[in-house]
This record gives structure tokens, sequence and C-alpha cells, in this order.
């Protein structure tokens, strides 16, 4: 599986974006996804995740009622949709797919990461 980040750009506080995570290969529909975040001189961070059938989304405190997961698994792709952002989301955003371990999701597959700028 092949992922592929797209969306990110710069956006203004209080505005929105909404990131895209396309994959090539039939198993996507089969595996978890997640939304990871990098800002310079932090550690990468979750941020969101959903299950291989869309029924289960889960969110970091941080992004939670800002932010919402959603999938289209009939279109290989994987959405993250930011209101509300903030100079603290500013960072690259990687999606990460993978499946489930069964007590935790595995991240096997990575895409390359989208640049999210958020100016005040």
């Amino acid at each position: 599986v092949q992922l592929q980040a797209s969306g990110g750009g710069l956006v203004q506080a209080g505005g929105s974006l909404r990131l895209s995570c396309a994959a090539s290969g039939r198993a996507f529909s089969s595996y978890g996804v997640g939304w990871f975040r990098q800002a310079p001189g932090k550690e990468r961070e979750f941020v969101a995740r959903i299950t291989w059938t869309g029924g289960s989304t889960y969110y970091a405190n941080s992004v939670k009622d800002r932010f919402t997961i959603s999938r289209d698994n009939a279109k290989n792709t994987v959405y993250l949709q930011m209101n509300s952002l903030n100079a603290e989301d500013a960072a690259v955003y990687y999606c990460a797919a993978g499946y489930w371990a069964g007590s935790s999701q595995r991240y096997d597959y990575w895409g390359q990461g989208t640049l999210v700028t958020v100016s005040s």
C-alpha cells in the first residue's frame, strides 16, 4: 500500500483545511488509518484514527471537537477535516495505515506528509 497525503497549506488562525490520504492497493479498505503530526522540534504525536469500517473514530484531546476523520473506501481515501485551527496545529501531518493487531492499531504504511501552516 502506498499513501499520499495532501491538502496542507497556509491558513489563518480560526480557519479550516481538509487533508486527504489517498491510497493505492485493494487492501486499504481493510486497514485502520491514523493521522499524526510533527511540529518542528517536537515529537510526532497522534491526532486521530478511524477503523477499517469507519464505524469508530478516536481523537487526541487537543483536537477533539475541532477535527473530524472520515473515510470513503470506494475512493480509497481518508480525510481529516480541521476546523478552528490555531498556531499549535501547525505541523507536518502524516497518514498511516495498517491492520488491527488485536489490542492495538498497527501502522505499517506511512504517507510522505503534508505541511500545515497557521498564521495569526
